[in-house]
């Protein structure tokens, strides 16, 4: 497998970055083993679904950005679980927790959004757990699309858990509008569920069509990240890509 590139900083402005989406199950499981999976990939950005939301989330979340050398960006609780995590790399310049509407019945959702800065480069961010119900799935997929579209940047990216296969209506809705990553520029390993058996592919990172795509996939051979991590970590597998964003106009 070839390796990514590293995260820099192009003389025309624009940045390669790396971004890491990942189901951490509420934290329940290993977490040392969540840390070093996340170090190992030397995210930019990690887009988290399953955030601790309730009793002390903040500090248990706070504790693994610091293990991870990172810092929260947004999300956690405020979102319903989806939530942002940035190195000191990235420069904020907003950011925003959106509840999506209730059904009675369901698990509330939620997006985490912020826009920030690398270099030149400005961009979007999206983290999303989308619902288990398929057609409330499908309609939280085109408020997903409106949220990105609603960010007023050129560049996006949205990554998270779809409970959905690539197959599926809502994923294929995504799809359609922005770049499914790992369809783009494959890399690493496909499938994300379960951890223990991986045997589909449920989690993603999309991209706007202006963002050249290097590479996506999960980072079963990364330097640093070993098979029993990956199992200890949490249920699901976490997905890596790195990805050049042009400088803003």
């Amino acid at each position: 497998m070839a390796p990514l590139p590293n995260s820099h900083t192009e003389p025309d402005g624009s940045a390669v970055i790396r971004v890491l989406g990942y189901n951490i199950r509420s934290m329940r499981d290993d977490t040392d083993a969540l840390a070093r999976v996340i170090r190992a990939c030397a995210p930019d950005l990690v887009l988290v679904q399953e955030a601790p939301r309730f009793f002390r989330w903040r500090k248990k979340l706070a504790r693994l950005a610091s293990a991870a050398d990172l810092v929260i960006l947004t999300g956690g609780a405020t979102a319903a679980g989806p939530a942002i995590l940035c190195d000191l790399r990235a420069t904020v310049e907003h950011t925003e927790d959106v509840l999506l509407p209730l059904t009675p019945g369901l698990h509330r959702r939620g997006f985490a959004t912020a826009t920030v800065r690398f270099g030149g480069a400005r961009l979007g961010v999206t983290s999303f757990h989308l619902s288990l119900q398929q057609d409330e799935r499908y309609e939280q997929g085109g408020m997903l699309l409106d949220r990105l579209a609603g960010l007023g940047v050129e560049h996006a990216i949205a990554g998270g858990d779809l409970n959905d296969r690539p197959d599926g209506r809502t994923f294929r809705r995504l799809a359609d509008t922005l770049q499914d990553c790992r369809t783009t520029a494959p890399w690493g390993g496909e499938f994300t569920s379960w951890s223990t058996a991986p045997h589909q592919r449920i989690d993603a990172i999309f991209a706007t069509k202006g963002i050249e795509v290097l590479g996506c996939g999960v980072p079963t051979d990364l330097p640093g990240i070993t098979d029993a991590d990956l199992r200890a970590a949490t249920d699901h597998l976490p997905v890596l890509a790195a990805l050049r964003v042009p400088a803003a106009s």
